[in-house]
């Protein structure tokens, strides 16, 4: 009998000790994006929209420094969240970031694409849900959303620094998230996630979302990894309301799995 988490989730495991110790491989990712950013340049160009970068746990605006960068150069317009040190959680930092979304959304008259690493892609899907009118695409990187969430090297940590357990969160907002999104969207993770279980960051699959699988990334170094900056660049590059399926070919072909083994 499988044995299931008390949402009637498959009960899945956290990364095993050696793939989080192998998290360090992230600065390797960093400094390979440094050498190919002469590639990453021909990727897709923006049109000036806002795009709002939300950080992971215990993580800062510094954090996502480089992707922003490469979104401005890339024709886009980002925004940092602003806020500190990200310390959780879903349900006390709800209102806060749907007042940042209001203020960039009032502030340049455009909708806002949102792309969140880790935890904060959980906030950007939430955000998706409750404020569509306001929302153009969704991006997550390594984010758990998706199954049984529990299934992690950070609950302790997010539990203790944020105050909410995931045990107690509303089965009613888990689904929601886990669920369709009223906007088009695209998921981000790597099997190698050495922080969070893949099979948690996976979306259901239609005609507006997708997973884009990077292999051999990291979850400290997939908001850096030159295949997923590209990744972004182009999801974010397509017209407003419009949706087609990411293209793997590029000069970054070899580091995304093929769509037949992402759904497996």
């Amino acid at each position: 009998m499988m044995d299931m988490d008390a949402n009637g989730n498959k009960r899945l495991r956290p990364p095993n000790l050696g793939l989080f110790l192998a998290e360090g491989r992230g600065l390797f990712e960093l400094n390979a994006t440094l050498m190919l950013s002469p590639a990453l340049l021909a990727a897709p160009r923006g049109d000036g929209h806002p795009v709002l970068v939300l950080p992971g746990l215990l993580a800062t605006d510094v954090s996502t420094l480089i992707l922003r960068r490469y979104l401005d150069v890339q024709g886009f317009s980002s925004h940092p969240w602003g806020l500190g040190r990200n310390v959780g959680g879903v349900y006390s930092m709800r209102e806060k970031l749907r007042k940042l979304l209001m203020s960039v959304h009032n502030t340049t008259g455009r909708k806002v694409s949102l792309v969140g690493w880790s935890l904060g892609g959980v906030y950007a899907r939430d955000l998706a849900l409750h404020m569509p009118e306001m929302v153009r695409y969704v991006v997550t990187l390594g984010s758990p959303f998706s199954g049984d969430i529990t299934a992690t090297n950070a609950k302790r940590v997010y539990e203790m620094v944020s105050g909410e357990t995931i045990d107690d969160a509303d089965i009613r907002d888990i689904q929601k998230l886990a669920g369709d999104l009223p906007v088009p969207t695209s998921s981000l993770f790597t099997r190698t996630d050495g922080i969070v279980n893949w099979e948690t960051c996976l979306v259901k699959e239609s005609d507006t979302a997708e997973n884009i699988e990077i292999t051999l990334a990291s979850h400290i170094g997939i908001g850096v990894n030159a295949a997923a900056l590209w990744a972004v660049a182009d999801r974010l590059a397509q017209h407003d309301g419009e949706f087609h399926p990411f293209d793997r070919s590029g000069p970054f072909a070899l580091a995304y799995a093929r769509p037949e083994r992402v759904r497996a």
